[in-house]
């Protein structure tokens, strides 16, 4: 997005163009070889093990390496360098733990798609059990994850991550004559009066930052916090009458209740056996970090200036399905890094928007259908790769993407100064979802 200002104080940008797409799914389904959909609970079976593997390794070795840092073994310059070096090693061992936790919770996310097994059965019931552990509700937030993927992107209908609009900010009305709806041209009084309204400094966008990252996991489920607005306030994924929930769902997220009730007696009666200062090492912290890495990948899965959202007479459930984006989680450390975080959570930030155009594809198979379906999206000029996903970029996203228009049907995201760096171009006719070109 190049920048430049007129004469006459207005500040003029180029915007990028995003190319609505009208690709039907059979032609997004077809390029995908058939043997990539098949699920097996086997092969599924051996990631979850080898993520408890790698976690129970790091555990052993920071335990082992605890019984070093003690004035009988090693001798350090101060007194409080022995409680300064317990430290330093349990909070590494937490950030890994954290990560190949969040790799299982990947694959129990897998088992609500029935993408880990050709049996339901087994898919809900390792699932529960999974996803219980780590403290989610498995059937409720199944219910609800179904429903985002139905309606990605879409202002109304999607369940998390849904833009602010200028009206929910309580910022003034757009004047025509100073700004276009499409966020190119802006008066320099303009954004001036918006960054009053909505605008970070650098200290106020990681604070933010970090509270939506600590806390955005726990306050949607409890609250719908950046959920759906139209759900009334406090909506919570525990009430079975909630308005997120059908009649009929009214068991499972009752069955899911009493499994967190059942992971919360676990966890108090393991604080009773073995005390708070242990539990809390290794096993609460790990936990928020899982919290922690769910709510950055997915953010920067739905939140870009790059990506439109729609309204509903421009919605197609295709449409929502592209309206993501593939990152690297913590590329912006370098390779090693890069392929690290991806094997630890099972690929889900690298091949999402695979995962969005068929979720019952497990994530061993993702890889390679995401390299097919990626060259399909080139060949329709269909952004698909973002930044590499870590804090930095959290960061760039937080402070980019502050609130969208309450007018137009393709909306992208605008800037504390009323500034957006896409605008949309939409496709002179429309294709149906069979694949086969209907008349107008």
């Amino acid at each position: 997005m190049a920048k430049k200002a007129d004469t006459k104080g207005v500040a003029v940008v180029e915007q990028g163009v995003y190319p609505v797409p009208n690709i039907p799914m059979k032609e997004l389904l077809g390029c995908i070889p058939t043997r990539l959909f098949q699920r097996s609970a086997l092969h599924g079976s051996l990631y979850i093990f080898w993520d408890l593997f790698v976690i129970g390794c790091i555990w052993k070795t920071a335990n082992y390496l605890d019984t070093f840092i003690d004035p009988a073994v090693i001798a350090l310059p101060h007194p409080y360098a022995y409680t300064f070096a317990r430290l330093a090693l349990w909070a590494v061992y937490t950030f890994w733990t954290g990560l190949f936790a969040t790799g299982i919770w990947v694959i129990a996310h897998e088992c609500g798609h029935q993408a880990f097994s050709e049996s339901k059965a087994v898919n809900n019931t390792v699932g529960f059990i999974l996803h219980s552990a780590l403290g989610v509700p498995y059937h409720s937030w199944r219910i609800t994850h179904a429903k985002h993927h139905a309606s990605t992107g879409h202002m109304t209908q999607d369940q998390v991550f849904v833009p602010h609009t200028r009206s929910d900010l309580g910022l003034p009305a757009r004047n025509p004559e100073k700004e276009d709806l499409l966020g190119s041209r802006v008066a320099e009084s303009v954004k001036q009066e918006l960054w009053e309204a909505i605008g970070d400094s650098p200290i106020g966008a990681v604070i933010g930052s970090a509270k939506y990252l600590l806390g955005g996991w726990p306050s949607y489920i409890l609250v719908n916090a950046s959920g759906q607005k139209r759900y009334p306030k406090g909506t919570s994924h525990f009430n079975p009458t909630s308005p997120m929930f059908a009649a009929h769902q009214y068991n499972s997220v009752v069955v899911s209740t009493i499994g967190i009730l059942i992971w919360l007696g676990g966890i108090f009666a393991a604080i009773y056996t073995y005390g708070f200062s242990t539990v809390f090492r290794v096993y609460l912290v790990p936990y928020l970090w899982v919290n922690h890495w769910l709510v950055l990948i997915t953010f920067l899965q739905h939140t870009d200036p790059l990506l439109p959202h729609y309204r509903a007479s421009e919605f197609t459930f295709q449409r929502g399905a592209l309206a993501t984006l593939n990152r690297s989680l913590l590329g912006d450390c370098g390779k090693l890094m890069g392929w690290i975080g991806a094997h630890a959570t099972n690929g889900i930030s690298e091949t999402h928007v695979l995962h969005h155009v068929c979720s019952k594809i497990p994530h061993y198979n993702a890889w390679e259908a995401t390299d097919i379906l990626n060259k399909k999206l080139e060949s329709h000029g269909i952004p698909y790769e973002g930044r590499p996903g870590g804090w930095a970029e959290v960061y760039r996203v937080f402070r980019e993407c502050k609130f969208v228009e309450d007018e137009g049907d393709v909306v992208f995201f605008k800037n504390a100064y009323g500034i957006a760096q896409m605008r949309a171009q939409l496709p002179e006719e429309a294709a149906s979802d069979s694949g086969i070109e209907v008349e107008k």
